[in-house]
């Protein structure tokens, strides 16, 4: 079928526009696209990465258990509230309001910190036959559980400060009663004001609230019957 001059100079036509339009639109994407990356640029700078941090107390010496300390321990991992258990580093505006530092964050699990350091210094005390992470099987006496409550840099009571909390107690799995627990909570005021001087305070605070939770191990529960006398 022949098409009239006519019909074909509008065709042309209206070939054209749609070519025009589409390379208006290509133009524009590109320009769009430009800006964005001119407007990351001027405001990225460097891409920012985390800081890691973790709780480093000293190691305490291990001796030999005492000549009358016939007693096994098992120490379950410390649990946390929710908040704790998330990485990042902890600061609080006010009692009811928890915050946590974008770029500061434990390299290490909290609760797994506190577990094995109970269970250094347990091994260290010579108050038992043997300590040893819980593992499920039934070949000790004692099984110690515990929570650590905060562990936390708080700034509105006059300064910045830290606040560690732990709470413990220990259960003679034969008779499945509880024969010892202990709560601590201890505050310490940090000199500086920024993440690293918190977490050095969070150390010290940290060492003297598992030092105070396990002092008072009352004798009965540490020497245990003599192995002669067990079943």
């Amino acid at each position: 079928m022949m098409r009239s001059s006519e019909e074909t100079g509008v065709l042309t036509q209206f070939g054209a526009r749609r070519r025009q339009m589409k390379m208006k639109r290509t133009v524009t994407t590109i320009v769009f696209s430009l800006a964005a990356l001119v407007i990351l640029t001027s405001c990225g700078g460097k891409v920012r990465y985390p800081n890691y941090y973790t709780l480093n107390l000293p190691a305490p010496p291990d001796p030999p258990p005492a000549e009358n300390a016939h007693a096994t321990v098992a120490i379950r991992e410390f649990r946390a509230p929710a908040y704790l258990r998330q990485g990042g580093i902890v600061y609080k505006t006010s009692p009811e309001q928890i915050n946590f530092y974008a770029y500061h964050r434990w390299a290490i699990n909290p609760c797994e910190f506190v577990t094995n350091s109970v269970i250094e210094r347990l091994r260290a005390s010579g108050h038992f036959a043997r300590v040893k992470a819980y593992d499920g099987r039934p070949d000790i006496e004692y099984v110690l559980s515990g929570r650590l409550e905060k562990l936390d840099e708080f700034d509105y009571a006059g300064g910045v400060k830290v606040e560690v909390a732990i709470s413990a107690q220990m259960t003679n799995i034969g008779t499945s009663t509880t024969v010892w627990t202990n709560a601590v909570s201890e505050i310490g005021d940090v000199n500086r004001t920024d993440v690293p001087a918190v977490v050095t305070e969070m150390n010290r605070t940290m060492e003297r609230a598992i030092e105070k939770l396990l002092s008072p191990m009352p004798a009965e529960v540490a020497t245990g019957p003599p192995a002669v006398e067990r079943n």
